[in-house]
């Protein structure tokens, strides 16, 4: 339980850290509309990867892999 924690906090941590890059990247080099698109991009495929990553965790941990 206290490792899900964990998972959640870095979790959270990478989709702020893949949002706010991506706004030092292009900010001011678009509109803020292609800008927020851009970045709820970026966060929705990091979410995917990281849910990715821990289903495949939960998967080797219940031996089924």
């Amino acid at each position: 339980m206290v490792e899900m924690l964990i998972f959640l906090v870095a979790g959270i941590g990478a989709l702020f850290i893949a949002g706010y890059s991506v706004h030092m990247f292009v900010g001011g080099l678009v509109s803020s509309e292609s800008e927020q698109r851009i970045i709820f991009a970026v966060c929705t495929l990091v979410f995917c990867v990281m849910a990715y990553m821990a289903w495949d965790v939960v998967q080797r941990r219940s031996g089924k892999k």
